[in-house]
């Protein structure tokens, strides 16, 4: 578990390990491919618009030099088909940059944030409890600070308060958003949807 801990996944690899785990049976790199294109994931993870199903496949590789996949061969319509199956070691470190991001997530841009809220119904939920009332809690915090610099800069300028009055708006809707997530997972909206492999 301490190599899991000292290891920050990079955001392509972060994408493509999070949708192999949603199959535990294993699955192949155009399925992966096929997820990303339904999802739209090319536009709202910072994977680009180019990712194609060659970079997968070296993705892949690299992910299994480290462990965190284990590839076979299968044959379909009498060729052979690569399959990777996420290893132990790799939904350790999953969970790990899971946890993580969405316990440290403050309101700030975070090109890993919306991948690791996909990927959040692998958390038990007193994990989900933990992380999101823990992020809610430090936006909650960042706000009122930037509301009392606010108060000290209010006879400024437009450009000077709107500097302050912006990120202040951005995160009420975070504090909002956090809060329907946490009352949805009460209400046991926490888990995946069944998921297939062709």
């Amino acid at each position: 578990m301490s190599e899991a801990k000292n290891y920050k996944l990079k955001h392509k690899h972060f994408v493509i390990l999070g949708l192999l785990a949603e199959s535990p049976e294993g699955d192949h790199p155009y399925n992966i491919d096929k997820k990303i294109e339904e999802r739209g994931m090319r536009e709202w993870t910072n994977i680009g618009a180019d990712f194609s199903l060659s970079t997968i496949y070296r993705i892949f590789d690299r992910l299994e030099k480290k462990n965190y996949v284990q590839g076979y061969s299968e044959q379909v319509d009498n060729r052979p088909r690569k399959v990777y199956q996420i290893t132990d070691l790799g939904r350790k470190v999953l969970h790990h940059n899971i946890y993580t991001i969405l316990k440290e997530f403050y309101g700030r841009k975070d090109e890993d944030f919306y991948v690791a809220f996909s990927m959040f119904p692998f958390l038990s939920e007193e994990e989900q409890f933990e992380v999101f009332n823990h992020s809610l809690s430090k936006i909650k915090t960042h706000k009122k600070e930037l509301e009392e610099m606010l108060k000290e800069n209010e006879s400024y300028p437009i450009n000077v308060v709107g500097l302050f009055k912006h990120p202040i708006m951005i995160l009420q809707t975070d504090i909002e958003f956090l809060e329907w997530v946490i009352e949805n997972i009460k209400k046991g909206e926490n888990k995946f949807g069944p998921t297939t492999r062709d």
